[in-house]
């Protein structure tokens, strides 16, 4: 077990912007037999990581759609502006009206 600060408040996460550990490929585990090779296959870029939390924002009730928004901007509002940018991308893609929302409250509109 460590008894350090294990890095203190950096991440420790990837990817990040902060400079943070990389992915070590001398740490890769070794391709498994079983009925052929089983190893790590990137997945094919299929852009519909957005539907999901799209339809769930247009379920919602105007009400919760504005405590969203509003609580999702205060949360923005401590992080560096190019990740809100980032962020706010995101949230266009899920739907138009929560990207506008974000992005007006965080003055990026």
């Amino acid at each position: 077990m460590r008894c350090d600060d294990n890095a203190g408040d950096a991440p420790n996460y990837e990817p990040n912007s902060f400079g943070g550990p990389l992915e070590n490929p001398a740490y890769k585990e070794p391709p498994l037999k079983i009925s052929g090779d089983a190893d790590r296959y990137d997945q094919p870029i299929v852009d519909d990581d957005y539907v999901q939390p799209g339809n769930l924002f247009r379920l919602m009730p105007a009400d919760a759609q504005e405590r969203l928004v509003t609580n999702m901007a205060g949360s923005l509002k401590k992080v560096p502006k190019f990740i809100q940018e980032r962020m706010v991308a995101h949230l266009y893609k899920a739907d138009k009206a929560y990207g506008d929302g974000v992005a007006k409250r965080l003055g990026l509109a």
